[in-house]
Order: C-alpha cells, then sequence, then structure tokens
C-alpha cells in the first residue's frame, strides 16, 4: 500500500511538472524546497569496485549478505559500466558524461593523461588497438578539470542537499590524491581521488562552501544518521579495502589487512563493510520514518569478462564498444516490498536518469537520450506503466 501511494505521488508530481513546463512556467531555485512529493527524501549512493555479476551474485561463500540484499530487493541482471578504468565511470555517475577519457588521473586544469586502457599494453582486456586516433589525440589533450554542469548544480538548483562521505579522507576538502600516503616507505592507497568525482568539476572545487560538503566518512555519517542531519544525496565512496578494489600486497600487508590484496578477500571485506553500513542505514530513524533509498552500483568489472556496454557506453576501431562489463547493481528502497528483477540494458547512465526523473531535476548530457525509463524505473520502487 505504501508503494502504492508513492507511486501514485510520483506520477501526479510528474504530471503537474510537465504541465508547468508546457505553459512556460518555471520554478526559481529559491522557491524550491525539497524533493517534490512521492520521490525519495533520501538517496545513500555507495560506489563498490572492480568485480563481475558473476563474482559477486551468486557468491554466497565471500559476499552474503549482498546475496542477501539480492534476493530480497532489487537488482538488475544486465547493468554496465559505462568504460574503462574507474575515473570515467565515476565521472558518468555524476555529471552523464565520461568526459572522454581513459586514465585514472588526479585533477588539476593543467593535468592531461593519455589513455590508459583500450591501447596496446595495457596489460588486461582491454589490451588492443580499440581507440580511433581521434579518441586518442583527445583524451591526451584533456585537462581533467570538468566545467560541465553536473549533479551538485541540479540539486541546489531544486533546493536538495547533498554531501559526498569519502572514507580515509583526511579532512573535509582535502585535495590530496592518496591519503594515507607514504608511511614508513609504504604507499597505502586507502582514500583514491579517482573514486572522489567532485574533485574534478571547477564549479565544486572552486567553491570553498561546496568543498566543505566533501568530508571522511569516519564519524562524519554516522553522526549525521544520528542526528537526523542527513541530506537528500549521499555519495559514499569506501575505502580501496572496503569498496572490493583492493590495495598492493605491500601495502595491505604493513596495515594488517593482507586479504585486501585478493580478489576472494577483497570481495569479503566489501561484503563486511557493506553489511554494516547498510544495517546502519536502515536501522537509523531517518530511514525507517521516511521514504528512502539506497543505491548500490559497481563501477565497472574486473576484465574477467567482455568489454560489453550499456547504451552510454563510446563506440571505438572498427565498432568496438568500449563498455565497463558486466556489473552489479542493487537498490533497496524503504517502501518497496520487493524482490525485483529487471534485464534491461543499463549504465551509470541511466542510474543517474533515475535520480533525475524521482526528483524532477531535468538532464545532463547523456542522460538526455534516455527515453525507455518505464523499463527499468520499477528498480527504485516506481513504475510509469501503473496508475
Amino acid at each position: 500500500m505504501k508503494n502504492r501511494v508513492r507511486l501514485c505521488r510520483w506520477i501526479a508530481a510528474g504530471a503537474v511538472a510537465a504541465v508547468m513546463a508546457s505553459v512556460g512556467v518555471v520554478t526559481s531555485a529559491s522557491g524550491a524546497q525539497g524533493p517534490p512529493p512521492g520521490g525519495p527524501q533520501h538517496i545513500f549512493y555507495i560506489m563498490m569496485e572492480n568485480q563481475s555479476f558473476s563474482e559477486v551474485i551468486g557468491n554466497t561463500a565471500d559476499a552474503p549478505f549482498i546475496n542477501q540484499l539480492a534476493s530480497q530487493y532489487n537488482l538488475a541482471t544486465n547493468f554496465h559500466g559505462v568504460t574503462h578504468p574507474s575515473l570515467p565511470n565515476y565521472l558518468a555517475a555524476i555529471s552523464g558524461d565520461f568526459q572522454g577519457i581513459w586514465d585514472d588521473c588526479k585533477a588539476g586544469p593543467a593535468v592531461t593523461c593519455p589513455p590508459e586502457e583500450f591501447v596496446p599494453g595495457s596489460g588486461d582486456g582491454t589490451d588492443g588497438n580499440y581507440l580511433t586516433a581521434e579518441q586518442i589525440a583527445s583524451a591526451s589533450s584533456t585537462p581533467h578539470w570538468f566545467g560541465g554542469q553536473n549533479l551538485v548544480d541540479q540539486l541546489e538548483a531544486h533546493g536538495l542537499s547533498w554531501k559526498a562521505y569519502m572514507e580515509n579522507l583526511p579532512s573535509p576538502g582535502s585535495t590530496v590524491e592518496y591519503a594515507p600516503g607514504i608511511v614508513q616507505g609504504h604507499n597505502i592507497k586507502l582514500y583514491a581521488q579517482k573514486h572522489d568525482p567532485f574533485m574534478y568539476f571547477s564549479d565544486i572545487r572552486s567553491d570553498p562552501a561546496r568543498m566543505q560538503k566533501i568530508v571522511p566518512f569516519e564519524g562524519n555519517f554516522a553522526d549525521d544518521l544520528k542526528s537526523g542531519r542527513v541530506p537528500n544525496f549521499s555519495f559514499i565512496s569506501p575505502n580501496q579495502c572496503h569498496d572490493m578494489h583492493g590495495i598492493s600486497a605491500d601495502a595491505a600487508g604493513f596495515i594488517n589487512l593482507p586479504a585486501c590484496a585478493t580478489t576472494d578477500g577483497a570481495i569479503q571485506l566489501g561484503d563486511q563493510w557493506l553489511k554494516q553500513t547498510v544495517n546502519e542505514i536502515m536501522s537509523s530513524s531517518v530511514w525507517q520514518n521516511g521514504n528512502s533509498e539506497i543505491i548500490i552500483p559497481w563501477d565497472e568489472n574486473d576484465y574477467s569478462t567482455d568489454l560489453s556496454g550499456g547504451p552510454g557506453s563510446p563506440v571505438g576501431v572498427d565498432g568496438q564498444v568500449l563498455g565497463g562489463g558486466l556489473a552489479p547493481l542493487l537498490v533497496i528502497t524503504s517502501e518497496e516490498s520487493g524482490p525485483i528483477t529487471n534485464n534491461t540494458l543499463l549504465d551509470h547512465y541511466t542510474t543517474l536518469k533515475a535520480i533525475q526523473q524521482m526528483w524532477h531535476l531535468g538532464c545532463l548530457a547523456n542522460t538526455c537520450d534516455i527515453n525507455n525509463t518505464a523499463q527499468f524505473m520499477n528498480l527504485f520502487g516506481v513504475s510509469q506503466n501503473q496508475h
């Protein structure tokens, strides 16, 4: 019943917005207050890392909690990374554009990097002549300082609050590339800027107030949950031992976490971290007394399967899809009975589109070309085919 009420409110709100748009009525940012009726009050977006669908879903030995979620809530079975490696997927997730790069370099107006993937010598499943000469030239000369609109701009324009919680970030607004960094001769890369897409957009980096909303996960997230001061949109990046990415064997051994350097160990650590964090969210008054969602995508797979992509993946030489491979996507909604399994071809653009549609934010770049929302909105507790 709760989900049906939410559905009707969501449809009604969308209808009103459509009528207002058709007659030229624009709601000012100053007049917008919080989520529209029927949309979630809070979205918790937790980005995981570098595992294929089959390495996680069905792997009850290493990921029992995740598989429990998959059996109880909403699971996408045809979700893909937009491309490889990590950074362009994070950029795609908050801007609707992978920004034409194929690297994990740090942010900066003078930082340019040649592609790390889809070129000979990459040393992984993307090793080949897949990028066109034009793509290589463009990517190699693109500063990692992007000026286009992003999700933060949309949220603030609609009166919605946001915060980015980054595990092991040294301090609010810190611009370090890795942390804690060199410790007694060991390079410990727990926080990684490449997993913090907010650092790459000039209108965020140039705004001190916005930078103060990019905070360490430790302490801040738990405190905000307990106090009820949770923003409408929470972007959460676990550290590289908790997001299933993993770190070097030397670094993992030094911090007494050798499992972090192995595939199965990284999956186990990520599953345990998700269990603690998701349970913390779901036991909070914010979750229990309101309408909220937890969206858990993996940025890409680990190259263990083909280079298939989603609807927005770029295309290279001879029509080769430069995708990020099949990966998991889970959605938990506080008002959804579940479970729902959806096999629509999806990627980070369609996930961003779902957020934009639930909150009537408009579109950004590639999300403006997505017209099949009726096929996947049920993952997010909304069906446009029912009234």
